[in-house]
């Protein structure tokens, strides 16, 4: 403690021996008495999370006036770039004006139903009724249901499809679809993703359960019924314009320290045994240390939902036209009709080509470069100004991610180069 006294500043107990000369100004402590916490405690357990794939705790409200359509999709993150675009919001001062956005490209192969399943509604909340399978699934899916499939006998649903080839297998398919229509209030579907199409290591295909919304329930359960087995696109659940929810698993750091985990400031330079701590972890009594304290621990790779971010485009995979050639131009637009796909120069660092359907949000998503998301329909949607914002692209770059880039395509570059060593022919 000091005392300012005189413009000067003495410690207290010199100041407690002073005469009445000295006038004293103030007391002055020098440290705060009350800080805002650091970090949120909305997020404990910070630990890893159990679910690698975005889990869906809850679906949007079914509006029945609609018709029946998919809540949500799959998608695997490919990796940043960024787009140029003219803001439409009458009023602000950017309105008509070009601004640049970074966006994030999530490849969405099509999905493919498997199986229909019908909840009922009771007072401690919705009950499972029963579940309705396809008569046929692919070896990614059947890779989901084993620990190791190689090694298996491969039996997963083998007496199932056999005896739904047979009239009273049938006749039980159509009595438990009835069943569905007559007792259930919620429709889901069981889809899974084409995962072998992408260039990933893995072959285990990723199940969801899709909640299907709109219509009355024999609506959901003859549309669930029409999409079994055929491949569903992402175009098919989401347009541009959208706002969507995304659900996945943050970047993992492993055990890290309270500093970089909490943003509890750093002590003194000359703090023995160390600076990157907490002073004090709690009062003697009690004799505990309380679960809001700060401390050292997991650092990521937890499960969070990412709410209204919205869709930029919903681009078309590569595909062949009438006379068979290949059409890759998925990021051509309007105001720059350049032939270019939506793969920088050089691919996506850590990820590779992007050959199926996308989709481009704004801004940035939760994870790593080919982490599984969860997309979901927004629970809440955004009504505001900014939400309701008409999306014109100009411009999307695909110059190399992987250093400084200065070419959007190879011809470009080789415009600019000239022709280069390795391509003249001796």
């Amino acid at each position: 403690m000091e005392v300012v006294a005189n413009n000067r500043h003495y410690p207290l107990e010199y100041a407690l021996c002073m005469d009445s000369s000295f006038t004293t100004d103030w007391i002055v402590s020098h440290r705060k008495f009350r800080a805002p916490r650091h970090g949120s405690l909305g997020f404990l357990p910070r630990k890893r999370t159990k679910h690698h794939r975005g889990r869906v705790r809850s679906f949007p409200r079914d509006n029945k006036e609609l018709k029946p359509h998919l809540t949500a999709f799959i998608g695997y993150k490919a990796g940043m770039t960024h787009i140029v675009r003219e803001v439409d919001r009458t009023g602000s001062k950017a309105h008509k004006k070009e601004v640049v956005e970074a966006v994030t490209v999530i490849e969405t192969p099509p999905m493919v139903p498997i199986g229909i399943v019908g909840y009922v509604s009771t007072p401690r909340g919705l009950r499972q009724l029963t579940t309705v399978f396809a008569g046929n699934m692919s070896e990614t899916c059947m890779r989901r249901f084993y620990k190791n499939y190689v090694r298996s006998k491969k039996k997963a649903f083998s007496r199932y499809f056999a005896r739904l080839k047979t009239e009273e297998g049938k006749k039980n398919f159509e009595d438990q679809l009835a069943r569905l229509v007559k007792h259930c209030s919620v429709i889901r579907l069981i889809a899974h993703t084409k995962i072998d199409v992408l260039n990933l290591r893995q072959k285990k295909a990723h199940i969801m359960e899709i909640q299907v919304n709109g219509g009355t329930v024999a609506d959901k359960v003859a549309f669930a019924k029409e999409l079994l087995e055929k491949e569903v696109p992402v175009s098919q659940v989401f347009q541009s314009n959208e706002g969507i929810d995304v659900l996945g698993a943050t970047k993992g750091h492993g055990f890290e320290g309270v500093t970089h985990r909490w943003g509890v400031k750093k002590l003194p330079r000359k703090t023995h045994k160390g600076l990157r701590k907490v002073a004090c972890i709690g009062a003697w009594h009690p004799a505990n240390v309380q679960y809001s304290i700060a401390r050292a621990g997991q650092h990521g790779y937890h499960h969070r939902t990412e709410m209204n971010k919205k869709i930029y485009m919903v681009g078309k995979g590569y595909y062949k036209d009438e006379n068979g050639k290949e059409v890759t131009n998925n990021a051509s637009v309007a105001a720059d009709p350049t032939d270019k796909s939506i793969t920088p120069m050089g691919g996506f660092p850590r990820y590779g080509v992007v050959k199926q359907d996308f989709l481009l949000v704004k801004g940035s998503t939760v994870g790593v470069k080919k982490r599984v998301l969860t997309l979901r329909k927004a629970v809440i949607p955004d009504t505001s100004r900014r939400g309701q914002e008409q999306i014109t692209l100009k411009f999307i770059d695909t110059s190399s991610k992987f250093g400084h880039g200065r070419f959007q395509t190879k011809d470009e570059k080789r415009a600019f180069m000239g022709q280069l060593k390795r391509d003249r022919k001796e």
